[in-house]
């Protein structure tokens, strides 16, 4: 199971028994807000792009959207999300616990800015009902992320 994976792949920073598991579904933003007493924006949710030659993962606050001009300004194409179907195959998680922990070789993990404005927030963590509260700092070690970007629009105007 891919839960599995992330954990023994959390074990080097000893972070593996951090992992939580709900008995309700944190599929969706608002499905883990829920699970986690918490507001949707606090989710760290992990989209997945296909570039062509290549796919990302692009890691968001609950509450953000992809902003399609910062993207191509970014990426040099437009935004297109992997198909459904082809994301478990293709990044090592099913939609629903994907997460940008313990996924397949040759795949960049992005931070985007509109998580910065919290202390924490909540990752997956390869299932459809787990997460696990990160920082900043560990979110960017655990993930391998090779840069934060700004590639996301709709956040700021809500900021408390």
């Amino acid at each position: 199971m891919a839960i599995d994976k992330v954990r023994n792949y959390l074990k080097k920073w000893n972070a593996d028994g951090r992992v939580l598991e709900f008995e309700v579904s944190s599929a969706t933003v608002e499905l883990a807000a829920q699970a986690l007493h918490c507001e949707g924006k606090r989710i760290a949710k992990t989209l997945s792009f296909d570039l062509g030659d290549r796919c990302i993962l692009i890691v968001t606050a609950g509450d953000a959207k992809i902003d399609n001009a910062k993207y191509k300004a970014k990426f040099g194409k437009k935004a297109k999300m992997l198909p459904a179907v082809e994301v478990e195959e293709k990044i090592g998680h099913a939609v629903g616990g994907v997460c940008p922990f313990a996924v397949n070789e040759n795949i960049s993990v992005y931070l985007d800015e509109s998580l910065k404005r919290f202390d924490t927030v909540f990752p997956a963590c390869g299932s459809s009902n787990s997460a696990i509260e990160v920082n900043m700092e560990e979110l960017e070690e655990y993930s391998g992320a090779c840069e934060w970007v700004d590639v996301c629009k709709d956040w700021a105007q809500v900021e408390s």
